[in-house]
């Protein structure tokens, strides 16, 4: 099987096989390091003891993604 039959046999699967598939691909060009990960879990929860304070106010999605599209305009 060459690369483009293995593309097409892919795309035919239903979604959740191709998001397992998608996963898969991407965590083998980027494997997962459990310290990085843990560091983000702790900055993730840092976050949202903050947002539920009161400290720091959330910003809508729509409007950050507006900044960026118009950043790279």
């Amino acid at each position: 099987m060459n690369t483009k039959e293995l593309i097409d046999e892919v795309v035919s699967l239903p979604v959740e096989e191709r998001a397992l598939v998608a996963d898969t691909l991407l965590r083998s060009l980027n494997p997962p390091d459990s310290q990085i990960d843990e560091q983000w879990a702790q900055e993730a929860k840092r976050r949202l003891v903050e947002l539920r304070s009161g400290r720091v106010d959330a910003i809508p999605g729509d409007v950050v993604f507006s900044k960026a599209w118009k950043r790279f305009e």
